[in-house]
């Protein structure tokens, strides 16, 4: 699949953001091994440690139909300078995604690819738990 296909579908996403606290409305979209996208939104709370990010949100969707895999992930946020997923949706990533491409975009037309294991390099995962 192009970026450009996967950014969109981020960028729809974003729309449906609840973030009346920050206004930081982010959208997400992760692409499974087999061609499908998940899309997700941050969803904000009142208290706000209950927030869930975008990225998480997208993972999750592709989890509870039974996705295992995802091969790469775009992250939309409108900001002038490209933003990164936090540490928390780092770590998710990591976990159903492995060293996958991450998409980073703005509603500006800019956008960057990175490698997951660049965003959190020496990540923590199962092959500890052994």
């Amino acid at each position: 699949m192009d970026n450009e296909k996967l950014i969109k579908a981020a960028i729809d996403a974003r729309e449906n953001a609840y973030a009346p606290y920050s206004n930081f409305r982010v959208g997400a979209a992760v692409e499974a091994e087999n061609g499908d996208i998940y899309i997700g939104c941050n969803v904000e709370s009142a208290s706000y440690g209950l927030t869930v990010c975008a990225e998480r949100v997208a993972i999750w969707k592709g989890i509870s139909v039974g996705e295992k895999r995802f091969k790469q992930i775009a992250v939309v946020v409108d900001t002038e300078e490209l933003t990164p997923p936090c540490g928390v949706c780092r770590q998710i990533i990591w976990e159903f995604c492995g060293d996958v491409p991450v998409i980073l975009a703005n509603l500006h037309g800019k956008s960057e690819t990175v490698m997951m294991s660049e965003l959190l390099p020496r990540a923590f995962d199962s092959k500890f738990l052994k």
